[in-house]
């Protein structure tokens, strides 16, 4: 698989992931979506040329190391707006400041509350990162991704009704875990919850 140039391996790796996705969401069975979705990001990371797997590594890299699949860490969750106005910005050393705003928070029953942030750059989308008990042990150090709708990754959830879908077997490491050439946003500290998550995208 080969691109004119950069950009266009990212856009087509950006219309791939939103494909993913949208295929997932049209899956009845979350386990059996679960499935496909840890299929084709592993597709991603190990063959296309954006992938966040330095190219050096590919040949030798099998995927990327998920838990089993837990339905008890599935949530239909209510966003709850009743929140205090709050600006979180995050310095990249290539895009400069990224941006967020507070507009919500998950109650997760036995896991505990995270933030959601609104991404304030251009295009705008629904921010919701991850850092559990098992950081820096088996699950990535810097906290590791839910929700990122301006890149595709989105479970659902009526909106309208001010609910998302919010699965933790789909927190997925960011670009930054694989290659000191990226630069994420990691979780801030409202994004920490005390419990263990083995599911999802471990470390190795």
């Amino acid at each position: 698989m080969e691109f004119a140039a950069p950009a266009l391996a990212v856009a087509d790796w950006r219309r791939r992931v939103f494909a993913l996705y949208r295929s997932v969401r049209a899956e009845s069975d979350p386990a059996a979506g679960h499935a496909l979705w840890q299929a084709g990001r592993d597709d991603l990371l190990m063959h296309h040329p954006a992938s966040p797997v330095p190219e050096d590594e590919r040949a030798a890299y099998g995927g990327a190391r998920v838990g089993d699949y837990r339905p008890e860490l599935r949530f239909d969750a209510v966003i709850d707006t009743d929140v205090k106005p709050d600006r979180w910005e995050f310095v990249s050393a290539t895009d400069g400041v990224i941006p967020f705003s507070l507009i919500g928070v998950l109650h997760l029953p036995a896991v505990g509350d995270l933030d959601v942030w609104w991404l304030e750059s251009y295009g705008g989308g629904i921010f919701v990162p991850l850092k559990d008990a098992l950081a820096g042990r088996s699950t990535y150090g810097g906290g590791r991704y839910l929700i990122d709708s301006v890149k595709g990754a989105d479970l659902g959830g009526d909106l309208r009704a001010g609910r998302l879908v919010v699965d933790l077997n789909f927190a997925y490491n960011p670009s930054c875990a694989y290659s000191p050439e990226w630069t994420c946003p990691l979780a801030p500290a409202t994004n920490k919850v005390d419990v263990e998550l083995p599911v999802g995208e471990l470390s190795g």
